[in-house]
């Protein structure tokens, strides 16, 4: 990653820098994702999602071509109610979130679990081919 120093003349000029990057790079959906760490243990790499208030069985988790996705779609379920609401913040939005993976990883045995918000990926790295010693000997 490099960073960029830019001279700004103006708030403007930076304002549609800032947000002509984000339109053009980024899906709403992306934009809505939740925030991920990613650590490299020894045998595997963890992502942890923090993602609370859903449940595991919303979580979507696929492998194709290299890529491992990571989604939620939420369903507009209107409800009518009877109540009225004053102040809603409280809004979970569909993401989705792609990740390449290396060729390192073993896309076979992915787990995950959900516990207390943090939805926890294992990644687990190949079995690297260890090369016996062989004696050769002479005739």
């Amino acid at each position: 990653m490099t960073l960029v120093k830019r001279n700004y003349n103006n708030w403007n000029s930076l304002l549609d820098d800032f947000l002509g990057n984000v339109a053009n790079s980024h899906s709403e959906k992306e934009l809505n994702a939740p925030p991920v760490n990613i650590q490299e243990k020894e045998a595997y790499f963890q992502l942890d999602v923090a993602a609370p208030g859903l449940q595991k069985q919303d979580f979507k988790l696929s492998v194709n071509d290299g890529l491992f996705t990571l989604s939620f779609e939420k369903e507009n379920n209107q409800e009518t109610k009877v109540e009225k609401m004053h102040r809603q913040e409280f809004s979970i939005k569909s993401f989705k979130r792609t990740f390449t993976l290396d060729e390192k990883i073993d896309a076979d045995n992915i787990s995950a679990k959900y516990e207390n918000g943090i939805l926890q990926i294992t990644l687990p790295k190949k079995e690297e081919v260890k090369i016996q010693p062989k004696e050769i000997s002479v005739l």
